[in-house]
């Protein structure tokens, strides 16, 4: 979603600063519906290698953003359809030309269609994307053109541009990610725009070719993966003719950010030519996160569950997903022996798809029994060991059979692997206060304040640890140490 570098935004005040070659940029955030913000600050992070900001400096800054986007946008708390998010990402990656692969992935619980990439690897889509585009090819395409996005460096390029025109862009710039990407509303867009009014043209066209590169880098990257190149300009058509039927405040946020135009279709619908058409299968393990969401974005589980008994009884795209998603919604809806019976229609030929050993655990949970959900998880684990959305469940089950320790010992061995997942330390902090582990319930609910960037909520935790410690010295140092780190956080915000 770069918005690069006319921004459609709704922030009331963004400004950069540019001092002994140091850039501090502030991002003052508005207060939304969804959450309670406050002033935050994108710290100083020192000076670039080069000309261009470097790849540690990118890195550092996308942290940074990260961590203010997740406390101002409601986030997705799904590990199965993160991971499926990770794993089609980085095999496009792998034939892409991104130099620097230290990605985070957030999945925002919005139903509009968006997607976006900020310096430093973090990639983001809503779940509305999931529902429109109706095959992986077509998501990839997204993805793909997001890819292209951090690979040819744009957001460095831009800020370079907008060094030689005005600071106030560069403040501009993530701004307008941050709070594009939490689908704001149009006033935001006069009010930067009248403080760009003078460079307008410029960057206009600056934009543009931005836009044009990505994509075509990302068709590239779409067709060496083994994708349908067609797919991008199909996706791009469908978006350009949902706009024709909604009203101007309705348009796609993808849209908004990336604006598409007769032109620009026929550009890719050109440049997809060049390349041999694939007639590519129908992708399950898309068609299931597709059916995932659509439970997530029913108002009610029953509402979800009228949702695919209709496509069932016609012809669905994928018949199995559409009967995994039945056996989803009926679990959440409290009607487990229904959603038992729809998940052994498609279960008896793949009994080791996580997917549906995930299922039928979940319909074990809501049966009351999650010893018989743990155990079935446990066999699993054992051939995919450290699976994240495997270990999540696992532990889930385990704190649910009053097996609070068990599962904080799996929990803490899987924060060595995700140390960056606010949900994994949400639940250990739950399962820590279950199993008496006062301390640690402290220590985990300030790793998850970190990671939602509240570093006052996350030092208070640790100070309250703190006054439980004792005699315990090896555990106090490691507290203290932990609060001198925030407070080096907050040095390089408040230096701003």
């Amino acid at each position: 979603m770069f918005c690069l570098p006319i921004i459609r935004s709704k922030c009331s005040t963004g400004r950069a600063i540019v001092r002994n070659g140091l850039l501090t940029i502030f991002l003052l955030l508005p207060l939304s519906g969804t959450a309670s913000t406050e002033g935050l600050k994108i710290p100083n992070l020192g000076e670039s290698s080069t000309s261009l900001f470097s790849a540690d400096y990118e890195y550092n800054l996308g942290q940074w953003w990260l961590k203010a986007f997740r406390r101002q946008a409601p986030t997705l708390n799904d590990p199965l359809l993160h991971s499926y998010l990770e794993s089609l990402v980085f095999e496009l990656v792998t034939f892409s030309e991104l130099q620097d692969r230290r990605l985070e992935f957030v999945i925002v619980d919005n139903p509009t269609i968006n997607a976006f990439a900020v310096p430093g690897g973090v990639i983001g889509v809503h779940t509305g994307l999931f529902a429109y585009a109706q095959t992986e090819d077509e998501f990839a395409t997204v993805m793909a053109h997001e890819i292209a996005h951090l690979s040819q460096r744009h957001f460095s390029r831009g800020v370079e541009l907008a060094q030689s025109q005005s600071t106030i862009n560069i403040a501009g710039l993530l701004a307008g990610i941050l709070l594009a990407a939490t689908a704001g509303t149009d006033a935001g867009l006069a009010a930067m725009t009248a403080t760009q009014a003078a460079l307008q043209d410029e960057q206009l066209r600056y934009r543009r070719a931005n836009e044009a590169e990505a994509d075509r880098v990302g068709l590239r990257i779409l067709y060496d993966a083994g994708m349908d190149p067609y797919a991008a300009p199909a996706m791009f058509e469908r978006m350009l003719a949902a706009t024709r039927y909604s009203s101007s405040n309705r348009i796609p946020e993808f849209l908004r950010t990336h604006p598409l135009s007769e032109k620009r279709i026929a550009d890719t619908r050109n440049r997809a030519r060049q390349y041999p058409k694939r007639i590519r299968p129908v992708s399950l393990d898309y068609q299931l996160m597709r059916a995932r969401v659509a439970v997530s974005l029913a108002d009610t589980p029953e509402e979800a569950v009228a949702q695919f008994k209709g496509p069932l009884e016609g012809k669905p795209r994928s018949r199995e997903a559409a009967t995994y998603g039945l056996a989803i919604a009926l679990t959440k809806a409290g009607r487990p022996e229904e959603a038992a019976l729809a998940l052994d229609d498609i279960w008896s030929e793949r009994e080791q798809r996580i997917e549906y050993i995930l299922a039928d655990a979940e319909i074990a949970l809501v049966k009351g029994q999650p010893e018989l959900a743990a155990e079935r998880l446990q066999a699993r684990l054992r051939l995919s060991p450290g699976n994240h959305p495997l270990t999540m469940a696992y532990a889930h089950a385990l704190q649910q059979g009053g097996q609070s320790h068990r599962a904080e010992e799996i929990l803490i061995d899987q924060s060595r692997i995700k140390p960056n997942d606010p949900g994994l330390w949400y639940l250990l902090a739950e399962v820590q206060g279950l199993s008496g582990n006062i301390i640690g319930l402290h220590q985990s609910r300030a790793e998850y304040f970190i990671l939602v960037g509240n570093l006052d909520a996350a030092q208070r935790q640790l100070v309250y640890a703190l006054q439980l410690v004792g005699d315990d010295f090896t555990v106090s140092a490691q507290i203290n140490d932990r609060i001198g780190q925030i407070m080096e956080m907050r040095s390089a915000l408040d230096k701003g």
